[in-house]
This record gives structure tokens, C-alpha cells and sequence, in this order.
């Protein structure tokens, strides 16, 4: 008898229809060779500090760091988990070889792993690895089956993951309670990927608290009907740029210079878990674990691929798909009538087999839409479908005239931008345009680089000279602003980085802090324990969450860029480029220099 184990009970009544297990039993399938069981997510977890020895039950400061000799697991204590247990253990007893049908990703692996080993298998396993779930990709996943081998790495790496998050969380957290309580009963949470995250957000805060404005006083000039920027710093006083008025108002405006330059804007990249959750928090106000439920339910209702990824490329063995996906999006004819009948572009910022390795980017899978879709996941998947059909659109082509000009020695410029084409951009037009207050976050100041960005501009001609009005336009510097979930998903994904190119960011994402699929569940947590709230769309760091970033005086705990590396390891560790046995002492050895530094603290400080 051949058994499958997949992640949820749904995923195996789906399984089960392909593989003709057709009979209900408790807890699995069965029929035709096959037995097809699942889990419920984790039905294991790391053992408690307890487990391992009575003298970790109580928390003391003496005991730490806990550190065990080895590591294990143990069944969650919940009936249904107990009893869904035993179903598999019994079912592995009688099996003649196992089909790990987990979801196709690290987290997937490890939640399957630790239930064969918890069930004691010893019998061959194969695995199913699939990016949908529709029939057509379980029924070639089945024809092409992995060796467990393959995925070893894999599995590593989410067992590094655990084991580390574990040390750190268990012993930071006992540590910090227990040196700075104020009170019992009180916990002071401290994680790998969340303490990290709230320093994020709790710097940002000091930032915007502590900005000071600054006003400055920029030179404009009206010559026929277009305003020109002076090419010089802005004055600190309004009294000396009105000097430089009464100076020029009566003086000629020359063109000295029209120079005009067509360029391109390529489509924006399909969609990683990430950008799906940045781009529904900023057009909708999506939270991210509200757009990962979601989209989850997409993938799980057959009509978008897996979710759980970090990458925005497709390998090359899709694109001869890609015109029937095209066609089954009914309710999106009228934007793909355009690319018919003319071969579809094949983009290496689309197509990349280099840039994908388990799963590819957020794709629709070509199945007809189920009429009882919410009204939320009809708006995820527009968002899914309108980015897959726009990367196969030409590129946004315009023309851009800079025109320079003159008066006495002060040079003034203006530039305007002219659509030649939309090409992707129709596929965006009769959307509304973004609400400047919800726009995603940026650093910079509202004060102007120079440049006055309009639409079409009348003709000039060099050397041509005339009248023109010069005015003072007040500018004020403008603190950051506060992390929506979507712009603070985006710092978490690159380190901290504030980065708007998206090739930068791809680079990026490698050092990113946590993983895309982990990542909502971590801004959860900070929600949870109180240390951030939300006004509006924007996260604030409370008086707990505020305090407890000032207390911790270790990077290493604090530190974006560090648990970057981290991660950046982790991932090295799927690749086989880096050891895993390497990390777990790093992980122990840092925690050790940790309780070192925090019990020599003598300040006396509570929280």
C-alpha cells in the first residue's frame, strides 16, 4: 500500500480524487493502492524547556543558557492532533512506501519530516513537488516523483531554522524577563525575527519624534506658462531670495538649451508573496497576514500557484503555457484582445530559470473562477491576474524634453514627460489614481531636486528670449514616515534597506529578515504582546515596545542587518554552501555572549 501524507485535509481530498482513493475513512483515503492521510499544519514542535530536565521547568537565571544535548520533538498536546497522529503512525506501520505530499516549501518539509520521524518510518519516501494545485499539476508531479535525498537540504535548513529561533527565543526571552520585570507575571518577548522587526519600526519612530523641520525658500520662474526651477541650493532666509527676485523680475528669460530624449518603462515584476502583500496593504489596506490567508485560499481553491515564495521570476517551461492561462481569464478579455494574434514577449526579467528554485513567482493556474470567491479574494487575484497579463504588454514608451534657460547668471530648468505609447500601463488605466497618503514610504524631503515634471510642453527654440515672472516657493523638510504593514514588509524583506528599484531589491532579498511566508505572522506577534498598534494604516511602536528596544543594548538581538546574514545563511544551507552543524554553534555560542553581557548588567533597570 502505497501512502500519502499531505498538509491539509483539503490538499487530500484532492490527492486522493487523482490518485482513485476513494473511499472516506477516519482520518484518510483509500482505494486503488493508495491511502491518503494528512496533517493539520505542525502536528509536532520542538520539545519545552521541561522536557529535557526538571530544573528547566521553573525559569532562573542561573540555568541559562538552555542548551540541549540534543534536540526533540514532541506531538502537540491537542486530541484532534493526538488522534490524527496515531491515524498516520498506524497507516506508516502497514505502508510499503510513503509519497510526502507536504506543502512545496521549507516549512512544508520540515512539518511532514517530523512526523515520519515521530512515527518511527523506516520505509522509502518519495515526494511530490508541485506549484498548484490543479489536477493536471498533481497528475505531473505523480509522474515525476523526487527522492527524499533531494530534499535534504531543505529539511536542514528548516531544522536550523527552528533549532535557532528556539535557542534564541527560550533563552533571550527567560533572560530579559527575568533581569528587567517589573512585576511577576510579566513576560518581556524576545525573538531572532521579531525583536529585529520592532527595532525597525521603534527607530523610525525616535526618527519621526525627533525631526526637526527645516524651511527653505526655492527660485521658480513662469516663462510662457511653464515654471522653470533655479539650478542653485535653495536660500536658508526668505529676505535673500527676495533680493535675487528684485533682481532678475525686470531681466530677460533666454533658452539656452532644449534637449529631448526618448526612453522606456518595462512592465513591474510578477508577484512574490512579499510584493502581493505590499501592493494589497497599500491599494486596499490589506494586513499582511490577511493577503497570505487569502492568497492561500486561492492557491487552495486551484486558481493561483503556491504562494510562499520569494521569487518574481518564471523558468522557461511556462511561458508555452502561457497563452491558455492568458485565455481562460474570461472576466479579463478586453486587456488580453491586444496581444492576440502576435507572438507573446518572452522577457528575461520575466523568464529566468537562473532566478527560481523551488517555485516560481504568484501566477493564475488557467482554471475558470469559482462563482463563491469573496469579495476579498476577487481582489487579490485582479491584482494577481492584471500583473500576469501586463508583463506580456510592450514596454511604456515616452519622450523627455528638458529645456534650460537663463537670466543674468541664475540657470533655471524645467523637464516634461510625454507618453508616446502606455503599452502596460493600459492595463492600469481605468484604475483610480494612488491617494498621495497612502502612497508607499519614502525618506526624502518635500524639497524640490531641481526639476519641474509636467506633461507636454509648448515648443521652444534656443536663444528664443522674453518676459518671464520669478517667485519664492517655501519648502519644508518632511520627517519619515511611519511603517504601513506593506512598506514595513518591504524593510523586512531587504534588511532594513529603503529601496524602491526593484532589481536592488531582488539583490536584496537574499539578507531579507525572515521568510515571505513568516513574515505577517511575525507582525502578529509584535500586535499580540502589545508592542505596536495601528492608527489608521500606520504601525506605532507602544511605550512597551519602545522600552523594550532601549533596554536590549545587544545588536546582535536588534539588528537587521545581522539576522539578514542569518537568514542569508539559512538559505546558503538549502543550497549545501553552508554547514548547518556551522550555524547551530554559531546560534549557541552567541547566545552564551549574550547572557554574559545582560547578567553583568548592574544598572538596576525595570520595565
Amino acid at each position: 500500500m502505497i501512502l500519502c501524507i499531505t498538509e491539509k485535509p483539503s490538499v487530500g481530498a484532492d490527492i486522493a480524487k487523482i490518485v482513485g482513493a476513494s473511499t472516506r475513512r477516519d482520518g484518510f483515503y483509500e482505494g486503488n493502492g493508495y491511502q491518503v492521510t494528512w496533517t493539520f499544519g505542525h502536528l509536532c514542535t520542538l520539545k519545552e524547556p521541561a522536557d529535557y530536565t526538571l530544573a528547566w521547568k521553573h525559569w532562573s537565571l542561573s540555568s541559562l543558557p538552555m542548551i540541549p544535548p540534543r534536540f526533540g520533538i514532541k506531538i502537540i498536546p491537542q486530541k484532534s492532533i493526538e488522534h490524527q497522529f496515531k491515524v498516520i503512525e498506524t497507516l506508516i506501520a502497514s505502508a510499503s512506501e510513503i509519497i510526502n505530499c507536504g506543502d512545496a516549501g521549507q516549512e512544508g518539509e520540515l512539518i511532514q519530516r517530523w512526523v515520519m520521524q515521530k512515527a518511527k518510518c523506516h520505509i522509502p519516501v518519495k515526494r511530490l513537488w508541485i506549484s498548484s494545485l490543479t489536477d493536471e499539476a498533481i497528475r505531473e508531479g505523480f509522474k515525476n516523483l523526487r527522492p527524499q535525498a533531494d530534499m535534504q537540504p531543505l529539511y536542514e535548513a528548516g531544522l536550523c531554522r527552528a533549532i535557532g529561533d528556539w535557542v534564541l527565543g527560550m533563552n533571550a526571552t527567560r533572560l530579559y524577563t527575568l533581569k528587567y520585570r517589573s512585576e511577576r507575571g510579566q513576560i518581556l518577548s524576545v525573538g531572532r525575527v521579531q525583536t529585529p522587526t520592532l527595532a525597525l519600526i521603534v527607530n523610525r519612530q525616535k526618527e519621526i519624534e525627533n525631526f526637526v523641520p527645516k524651511d527653505s525658500w526655492e527660485l521658480r520662474t513662469l516663462f510662457r506658462n511653464v515654471t522653470f526651477t533655479a539650478q542653485i541650493k535653495n536660500f536658508e532666509t526668505k529676505e535673500k531670495g527676495e533680493e535675487l527676485v528684485e533682481k532678475l523680475k525686470d531681466l530677460p528669460f533666454t533658452v539656452t538649451d532644449i534637449t529631448k530624449k526618448k526612453g522606456t518603462e518595462a512592465p513591474p515584476r510578477l508577484f512574490d508573496l512579499t510584493a502581493l502583500q505590499v501592493e494589497a496593504n497599500k491599494k486596499y489596506g490589506y494586513s499582511a497576514d490577511d493577503t497570505l490567508k487569502t492568497i492561500q485560499s486561492l492557491y487552495e481553491k486551484k486558481v493561483t500557484t503556491y504562494p510562499r515564495v520569494d521569487t518574481t521570476y518564471l523558468t522557461d517551461d511556462i511561458y508555452p503555457k502561457c497563452g491558455k492561462i492568458l485565455i481562460s481569464l474570461q472576466d479579463y478579455q478586453a486587456l488580453i484582445d491586444p496581444l492576440k494574434g502576435r507572438k507573446l514577449k518572452k522577457s528575461k526579467k520575466v523568464f529566468d530559470n537562473s532566478k527560481v528554485t523551488d517555485h516560481h513567482a504568484i501566477i493564475p493556474t488557467g482554471q475558470p473562477l469559482p462563482s463563491n470567491l469573496s469579495d476579498r479574494e476577487r481582489k487579490v487575484f485582479d491584482l494577481v491576474a492584471k500583473r500576469f497579463i501586463s508583463v506580456f504588454y510592450n514596454d511604456c514608451s515616452f519622450e523627455q524634453t528638458v529645456v534650460m534657460g537663463i537670466v543674468d547668471k541664475t540657470k533655471f530648468k524645467a523637464t516634461g514627460k510625454v507618453i508616446l505609447d502606455p503599452g502596460w500601463k493600459a492595463v492600469y488605466a481605468k484604475e483610480p489614481k494612488e491617494n498621495p497618503a497612502d502612497a508607499a514610504d519614502d525618506n526624502s524631503s518635500a524639497a524640490s531636486e531641481g526639476e519641474n515634471t509636467s506633461g507636454e510642453m509648448p515648443v521652444f527654440t534656443k536663444g528664443e528670449t522674453g518676459p518671464h515672472r520669478p517667485s519664492l516657493a517655501k519648502k519644508t523638510t518632511q520627517p519619515p514616515k511611519y511603517y504601513t504593514e506593506g512598506t514595513l514588509l518591504k524593510a523586512m524583506e531587504t534588511a532594513g534597506s529603503q529601496v524602491e528599484d526593484e532589481d536592488l531589491r531582488e539583490a536584496l532579498k537574499a539578507n531579507g529578515i525572515g521568510r515571505p511566508s513568516t513574515r505577517a505572522a511575525i507582525i502578529e506577534v509584535l500586535y499580540k504582546r502589545g508592542y505596536i498598534e495601528k492608527k489608521r494604516k500606520a504601525i506605532h511602536a507602544t511605550k512597551a515596545g519602545i522600552d523594550l528596544i532601549d533596554l536590549i543594548k545587544e545588536e546582535l538581538l536588534k539588528s537587521a542587518e545581522l539576522t539578514g546574514i542569518w537568514e542569508n545563511r539559512l538559505r546558503r544551507i538549502e543550497r549545501q554552501e553552508y554547514s548547518a552543524a556551522e550555524f547551530i554553534s554559531q546560534i549557541k555560542s552567541m547566545i552564551g555572549e549574550i547572557t554574559l553581557n545582560v547578567l553583568r548588567d548592574n544598572s538596576n533597570v525595570k520595565i
